[in-house]
């Protein structure tokens, strides 16, 4: 595919220091970085480069890493897809009929394309992990809380996480131990207690029917909360609090939002006080049910996507693109993306999902499979 919207912008080529070894990391257009303006994927914030790194983009440049750029993703991280009203599309980097995924889908596809070793993404429900499984790549959302928001722009304050997307797992846990402090763990001494939530894996394409049969074959299913019950105060979460970072924009300026993005921030307007506060209190009760679910699991074991890359004239195809993600958005609960093996003409991803705080562990639980599955 054509790479020329990949970034929205690139570091002048001067000014990379050059040194064996040096991670070259792409950035997702919704963090500062010193000295580059921060877009946000709109034209609302102001054309003025930023004083300061984000704080996690500090953490990964004073581990030595070069940046290459800041990446395209959906106006204000408010979209899955990649489509962007004001920079134009994003195409798959196998297929340019199809979508990457979004909204951090510019990182997934730097990396896809090799024009960087990894990407810094966000995720509030799924926008790391949708694309990096569209585009067969590894793809981190944390614990919420363990890698710093601070410096870049938000979407939901709740629920914003950021994270890595590489070619593989390993390298996605060297990227995130250099963005958070991770504890360290041992080498697990039995391979780990995988298992499938019940009553949750339904309405796949063919592709991922497939897949999802071959790598959950004799797993146990474990009574979890039905996945619609997150989708309530996912959505009354998101839309408010997005509603609430844009209203000086949407009172002065609503015609520089592209529609779709103006469409969802006036939804959330609508949503009152007693809903949101309401879907606060349920986010926390659903985090109790899910981690009292794992209790004896090492890692859930989800499709990541219900379907390969979707062709661009699908339609909406928002909810079967984030119906596994954006629960564990609600939640809180770190969850990893692993290529899936033995993929078709289209790749596909493995979601693992674990308690809160156990990131490293989970990591190496991905690592565990990625392996296993590269040796079939």
């Amino acid at each position: 595919m054509q790479a020329a919207n990949v970034f929205i912008s690139t570091a002048d080529p001067a000014s990379l220091p050059e040194g064996p070894g040096r991670a070259r990391v792409a950035v997702k257009d919704l963090l500062d970085v010193e000295g580059m303006v921060t877009t946000g994927g709109g034209r609302i914030l102001p054309s003025v480069p930023a004083a300061r790194d984000a704080a996690v983009v500090a953490r990964v440049r004073a581990a030595g890493a070069v940046f290459v750029g800041k990446t395209h993703l959906d106006e204000f991280a408010f979209d899955v897809t990649g489509d962007n009203a004001h920079y134009g599309p994003l195409a798959h980097p196998l297929d340019p009929a199809r979508i990457p995924g979004g909204s951090s889908g510019g990182s997934a596809v730097a990396v896809a394309l090799g024009l960087c070793d990894w990407a810094i993404g966000t995720d509030t429900a799924g926008s790391v992990r949708i694309p990096a499984a569209l585009c067969g790549l590894a793809g981190v959302k944390p614990t919420a809380g363990l890698v710093p928001t601070a410096g870049v722009f938000p979407l939901s304050r709740t629920l914003d996480t950021v994270g890595p997307i590489a070619r593989d797992v390993a390298t996605a846990a060297r990227a995130l131990r250099t963005m958070a402090d991770l504890p360290s763990c041992p080498p697990p001494a039995r391979p780990p207690r995988l298992a499938v939530p019940a009553g949750w894996v339904d309405g796949l394409d063919d592709a991922a029917a497939r897949m999802w049969e071959a790598v959950s074959a004799g797993l146990p299913e474990i009574p979890f909360p039905a996945w619609e019950r997150f989708m309530g105060p996912f959505q009354h979460i998101v839309y408010a609090e997005a509603a609430a970072q844009h209203k000086r924009w949407l009172d002065t300026r609503p015609g520089d939002y592209g529609p779709g993005t103006l469409a969802n921030l006036r939804a959330g307007l609508a949503v009152g006080a007693v809903d949101y506060l309401a879907a606060l209190s349920e986010r926390t009760r659903l985090a109790g049910e899910v981690d009292r679910a794992l209790d004896g699991v090492d890692a859930l074991l989800l499709p990541a996507t219900c379907c390969v890359a979707p062709l661009r004239t699908d339609g909406d195809v928002r909810e079967r693109l984030g119906r596994f993600t954006s629960p564990f958005s609600v939640t809180g609960h770190p969850a990893v993306v692993v290529p899936a093996p033995d993929p078709g003409p289209l790749p596909l991803g493995v979601q693992l999902v674990s308690r809160r705080g156990s990131d490293a562990s989970l990591l190496q639980v991905a690592e565990h499979l990625e392996r296993a599955w590269q040796r079939d």
